[in-house]
């Protein structure tokens, strides 16, 4: 894996976070290309990580043992079909990260017969702390997975899928994930501050609340169930806010709202591929 040259395609925040977290865990820089049209933003790449840059998706393509594609989805046919012939001269190992592109299509739009791994990474992979999910196609070799795997898992936790219609379900929990405790995290320092506290104090407190309750999951071997009731007392404030959750039907809100994002996105699925 250390010997293999690794192309990004691309070059916004996701592969800059790949390719710390590459370095950070030890790979050479001279192994890394990536190419992209902002040159500017090329140099930024150049000066920080001491890697090859390029203006030229094909020749980051010819370079590649392992190929990243990290673009936007409504460009990723464009640039498949444009490295069309260096890829299948080249054949590497093509890596996805662009949201929404089934492998079929992908690997239709680069001439076909390639071993492709389909990635749903999260916002929180920008400070290696995601949590990303991979789908295979049968050309990929073990060798391969692990190779995929390793540069991931750079960024956070890795979870292999056997179905890639599973894919969708991913990106409305944890692709889009992040928003839904955002927006929960909103509305407790908005609540916090109607109830008398200042605008800081009630950030904090909902942001270390968060954070602990998190580690706390993180680190038990109970289910969130489990450790919900621990910190329920009968008769207590806790369980007279849960019951206004309960009342409210928000175990039902959520499941709506999970259900609309995984639609959504076998929706966008079905427009890209058009």
């Amino acid at each position: 894996m250390e010997k293999l040259k690794i192309s990004f395609i691309g070059a916004g925040n996701m592969a800059t976070s790949l390719i710390g977290g590459l370095l950070a865990d030890g790979r050479a820089p001279a192994t890394i290309h990536v190419a992209d049209v902002d040159t500017e933003r090329l140099r930024e790449l150049q000066q920080r990580f001491d890697i090859n840059v390029s203006d030229s998706n094909s020749a980051a393509t010819e370079a590649a043992d392992i190929l990243v594609l990290a673009v936007k989805p409504q460009v990723l046919k464009t640039v498949a079909e444009e490295i069309r012939t260096s890829v299948q001269q080249r054949q590497p190992l093509v890596i996805s990260i662009a949201a929404g592109v089934r492998e079929q299509s992908l690997n239709r739009w680069l001439g076909g017969n390639l071993a492709v791994v389909r990635v749903m990474p999260n916002t929180p992979a920008l400070i290696q702390t995601g949590a990303s999910a991979l789908y295979a196609n049968d050309r990929v070799t073990t060798a391969q997975r692990n190779a995929a795997e390793t540069i991931l898992r750079a960024v956070g936790i890795t979870l292999w899928l056997d179905d890639e219609d599973k894919m969708d379900a991913v990106t409305a929990l944890s692709g889009s994930g992040p928003a839904y405790f955002f927006l929960f995290m909103e509305a407790m320092e908005a609540a916090g501050r109607d109830l008398g506290l200042d605008a800081d104090t009630a950030r904090l407190l909902i942001l270390q609340t968060a954070f602990g309750a998190t580690k706390m999951a993180l680190e038990s071997s109970e289910e969130c169930a489990t450790l919900r009731e621990r910190v329920t007392s009968p008769g207590g404030t806790t369980e007279q806010a849960l019951n206004v959750f309960e009342k409210g039907e928000l175990r039902q809100l959520i499941k709506e709202a999970v259900s609309a994002a995984a639609q959504r996105s076998q929706e966008l699925a079905q427009q890209l591929d058009n």
